[in-house]
């Protein structure tokens, strides 16, 4: 028990605060009798070291250090008070239903039976792995009502939930269009150097691991899904104005960021454009990259005044990159129910303009101002998204969605258009491997030194990562009770060298300070080491020179298995079949398959990659028809996404004379890529690929 502990301690403090001072004045007297005479003094200077002095002194000095001790005990019992009133104002009151309800069941506690229930302790929750989930979305209210501002806090800025999981949703597309557009080539080392399988920017990262360790805020029976934050569907939603808004205070402009990627995402599933803006105000917004990134940004147009913006409106304007907005089109948009696109400018055009931007306003867009606008409504943005009328009545209004510079341009990312990349080498032609004629001098790379497979391998812990994550002891699952001790151990064997505390922490919880994570990575693979210890009795995970890494001679790994078999198909001179069989037959599925960790999809690819390419070199070295066809179908169930592989399936079909199936296979990859989420404007590369003919790129 922890109270005569606490007792103690209590009785210590206070003999120390009060014995001193009894001792002292009963046996010394108080420590001052009064000023010293002139006379005092003199004899003092003359002879300062007598016994008096000196006991005077050591007095003084005791009650010093008791003054001290005195003032940081009344210093923290200050805080401890403070602390608790500040918990006893947020402390939530209960509502009378709630009161109601804790009245009934404690009658039915104290009625039904007199025996004590013991509730088990609560499972250890997982430290939040990114971004974080706000306060607001953390509480479930009892009386019903949907949380109206729950969101997702990233380093540089706060996002409204649904505009996180469109950067999610967006996110998971840019992989998906990466597995589209890979083209097959010969098979190569393990550690594959793709310019597509770079790792999305950071602040994508921290969003996607804050949603997946953060459940949905529950929602009342019946309500309407749609976005509380007016920056989600500024022209529906009742708290954005219609007409549009002014933005002035420290975060007008992290808001109008706010603003001008949650339109881009709301519209990317649009051909229109979604934002018109100026170009000085996005230079403004996004730094010197903006023209840059503003010519690869679907749905933004970029207009230099707002006569252009007249102009664009009314359908005689191109807008960048996108096409002439005709009436007609404009009439679809509107007829379909989509927003109005948005129009950000700064103060001085709608100040030098004000008649024509009331007139867009009222008839083309919603319109956002970076200051006052005296033809509407103005709101104070404070940093953290607050905003307040400006009406003279200071009422709150909603939060915002707020975002620094470097977040804005990090989120736009994967909305943007990739940069064209020239082809691989040896990916150009009908004929991509060279399997058929033998390997050429350049695709032999020198053998590196990699453990030696035995048939009769005795380690008894194995770690499965292809497929379902699982560590093995004889053939058992071992439990590992943290996410995070799950997450450790799969990075490790992803990374047979080693990991550092800064690549494991930025992995398992990006966008986090680090130096507040080192604990609970200490914490983490503590309880891991003690698990492993307890079930198998070995060290699995070695620790040196800050570097963690799995004990080859403790665990074999299959993904070291599927690396082995990839060295040998790159390494072997002569074209055998037998080689890419192995790799195919070492890869049972996807690298972590259904986790969303988002550090996986690099190293996913690349693994899944490695399959493909085996699978189109078996298909190109087959000398029978249907068995190359057999080859490209079982590569098109390991990824249904790959345009490549459907078109060589298709030209097979057609070689063999099956039409009928070639049209089947064309219709099943298009609407399979358009449930995706793959625009019928995105989808001249899929064309392309299908058909034989050059992409031409409409978006």
């Amino acid at each position: 028990m922890r109270w005569p502990r606490q007792l103690m301690s209590l009785l210590f403090v206070l003999t120390l605060l009060a014995g001193p001072p009894m001792v002292l004045l009963s046996l010394v007297g108080a420590p001052l009798q009064g000023w010293p005479t002139a006379a005092q003094a003199r004899e003092w200077v003359q002879d300062p070291l007598t016994e008096q002095t000196l006991t005077a002194a050591l007095t003084i000095a005791v009650w010093l250090v008791w003054l001290l001790l005195a003032s940081t005990v009344t210093i923290r019992v200050l805080i401890r008070l403070s602390a608790t009133v500040s918990w006893l104002r947020r402390m939530p009151l209960p509502t009378p239903w709630q009161a109601t309800a804790g009245g009934i069941a404690g009658a039915a506690v104290f009625g039904v039976s007199s025996h004590a229930i013991t509730a088990p302790p609560p499972p250890p929750t997982e430290p939040t792995a990114a971004g974080t989930l706000d306060e607001a979305g953390s509480l479930t209210p009892l009386d019903g009502d949907v949380l109206a501002d729950a969101g997702i806090s990233v380093a540089g800025g706060w996002l409204p939930r649904d505009v996180a999981e469109q950067v999610s949703a967006a996110a998971a597309l840019v992989w998906l269009r990466r597995r589209r557009s890979y083209r097959p080539r010969p098979p190569g080392p393990p550690s594959r150097e793709d310019t597509d399988l770079a790792p999305l920017p950071p602040t994508v990262a921290a969003v996607q691991a804050a949603l997946a360790d953060s459940p949905p805020p529950p929602t009342e029976p019946g309500a309407s899904s749609t976005s509380s934050s007016p920056l989600a569907q500024p022209i529906v939603g009742s708290a954005f104005p219609i007409a549009g808004v002014g933005l002035t205070g420290l975060g007008a402009q992290d808001a109008a960021r706010g603003l001008l990627v949650t339109r881009l995402l709301a519209g990317r599933q649009h051909p229109a454009v979604s934002v018109v803006i100026t170009r000085t105000v996005l230079a403004g917004l996004l730094g010197p990259t903006a023209e840059t990134l503003a010519r690869r940004l679907p749905g933004l147009a970029l207009i230099d005044n707002l006569g252009q913006a007249a102009r664009f409106f009314s359908g005689n304007h191109p807008g960048r990159g996108l096409g002439e907005r005709d009436p007609a089109q404009r009439n679809t948009q509107e007829g379909a129910g989509l927003p109005r696109p948005t129009l950000i400018v700064d103060e001085a055009s709608a100040t030098d303009n004000a008649e024509t931007l009331a007139s867009l306003a009222i008839t083309s867009a919603a319109v956002a101002v970076l200051g006052r606008w005296p033809a509407g409504q103005t709101w104070q943005v404070d940093p953290s998204g607050g905003a307040h009328h400006l009406d003279g009545s200071g009422s709150p209004g909603p939060r915002m969605c707020v975002l620094a510079q470097v977040t804005a341009t990090d989120l736009l990312t994967v909305i943007a258009h990739p940069d064209p990349a020239p082809p691989e080498p040896g990916t150009s032609g009908p004929s991509r491997h060279p399997a058929l004629a033998g390997r050429s001098p350049q695709a032999v790379v020198i053998a590196q030194d990699h453990p030696v497979r035995s048939g009769d391998d005795k380690r008894r812990l194995r770690l499965r990562v292809l497929g379902e994550p699982t560590l093995l002891l004889d053939g058992h699952p071992v439990e590992i009770r943290r996410t995070a001790a799950l997450q450790v151990l799969v990075f490790l064997a992803a990374h047979p060298d080693g990991a550092d505390t800064r690549q494991l922490t930025d992995a398992i919880w990006p966008g986090l300070p680090r130096r507040s994570l080192t604990g609970r990575l200490y914490t983490t693979l503590s309880d891991l080491r003690a698990t492993i210890r307890s079930t198998a009795g070995v060290a699995l995970i070695e620790h040196s020179d800050d570097r963690y890494r799995l004990d080859p001679t403790g665990v074999t790994v299959d993904l070291w298995h599927f690396h082995d078999a990839v060295r040998d198909a790159t390494t072997a001179v002569a074209t055998d079949a037998a080689i890419w069989k192995a790799v195919i037959d070492a890869y049972p599925g996807d690298f972590a398959a259904r986790r969303t960790w988002p550090w996986l999809d690099p190293i996913r690819e690349a693994t899944r990659r490695h399959v493909i390419d085996a699978h189109a070199a078996l298909a190109c070295a087959s000398p029978d028809a249907r068995q190359a066809l057999a080859w490209l179908q079982a590569g098109v169930r390991i990824d249904p996404y790959n345009a490549d592989l459907h078109s060589q399936a298709v030209s097979a079909l057609i070689t063999l004379g099956d039409h009928d199936a070639a049209d089947h296979l064309r219709e099943d990859y298009t609407r399979r890529l358009a449930a995706a989420g793959i625009l019928p404007t995105d989808m001249a590369f899929t064309t392309a690929a299908l058909t034989g003919q050059p992409a031409i790129r409409t978006r």
